[in-house]
């Protein structure tokens, strides 16, 4: 499905909303519980064999023969115990498809889990996936280009995990917000740390009042399946404690769906890093400029690196 496409299915999925309600705890020590439990899940999802701290490698194809493995005349050179020469990346027309090197797949490659053939390769939603030893390959697709990303899961990342830090968690910052929505929903133009820009849907806005000024935050879809509205923000403490490009933040719908006006509920203890923080390897979002606070929030994620 072309961009084009996605964004008329995500309009009108907005005008018909089908959105879960607004989960709120019953308690303080509720909350904390389940703050602090999914805190732990953050950690254990980031150290995952196939997290973010995983990644090993980010190629960017030309159009033509991208030939990939270990020898040093592939055009993607993989610093790895693996074949010389794994295969050929081949992009054209918008697509890219899997051709063997001279002599054939090497033994211990899959694709899929499976004896690899010459095919195009799904780069989007459920990408193809190489494998070979610890590494996993697939063919991600970012505007206009394509690029190899690659995990290792003995990298050395992953295996010097040393934990994450966070603000202690704030009451303060768990604010009852009034939703806003757009009719119709807008597409704003999202910049990105590659420097180029991605086009998203906006349904509405969240407004809410903190230290006697009023804040109003930008969130975006980022398919038509969604159940969590994803706000890409920064604030002024991105200059000393935070990540300094941005940090995120899911919630749940409204409590009247996306095109009612009604509460939502922002937790900004739950504020992490985006996947830029941990890795030169990952691909993110910035923030929009009327997501860019100037105002401090001391909550959630800290920096992973000093």
């Amino acid at each position: 499905m072309n961009y084009r496409s996605i964004v008329v299915s995500l309009l009108l999925w907005i005008t018909y909303p089908c959105a879960l309600p607004q989960t709120v705890p019953t308690s303080e020590a509720n909350w904390r519980k389940d703050l602090l439990t999914w805190r732990e899940l953050q950690a254990k999802k980031l150290q995952a064999p196939d997290g973010w701290l995983s990644l090993a490698g980010l190629e960017w194809l030309n159009e033509g023969d991208n030939m990939f493995g270990s020898a040093s005349d592939n055009r993607i050179r993989i610093q790895a115990d693996i074949a010389p020469h794994l295969g050929v990346l081949r992009l054209s027309y918008n697509a890219v498809s899997l051709a063997p090197p001279l002599g054939g797949f090497p033994q211990g490659l899959l694709l899929d889990g499976h004896t690899p053939r010459a095919q195009v390769l799904a780069s989007e939603h459920t990408p193809s996936i190489l494998t070979d030893g610890t590494l996993s390959m697939f063919v991600i697709h970012r505007g206009d280009r394509y690029a190899l990303r690659i995990k290792d899961s003995h990298s050395s990342a992953r295996l010097q995990f040393h934990g994450l830090k966070w603000y202690a968690p704030n009451e303060k910052y768990w604010i009852a917000a009034q939703w806003i929505p757009y009719a119709p929903a807008k597409i704003v133009r999202i910049p990105t740390i590659l420097g180029t820009t991605i086009e998203m849907p906006v349904p509405g806005v969240a407004e809410f009042v903190l230290d006697g000024r009023t804040i109003r935050l930008e969130p975006v879809l980022e398919s038509a399946k969604d159940t969590q509205l994803f706000f890409i923000l920064r604030d002024t403490t991105s200059k000393t404690m935070t990540y300094g490009a941005a940090r995120f933040l899911y919630t749940t719908f409204p409590d009247q769906g996306l095109n009612k006006p009604g509460k939502l509920w922002l937790d900004f203890n739950r504020l992490e890093n985006p996947p830029c923080a941990y890795t030169a390897y990952a691909t993110c979002p910035l923030p929009p400029p009327q997501n860019r606070l100037t105002v401090a929030l001391p909550a959630g994620e800290q920096r992973y690196h000093e």
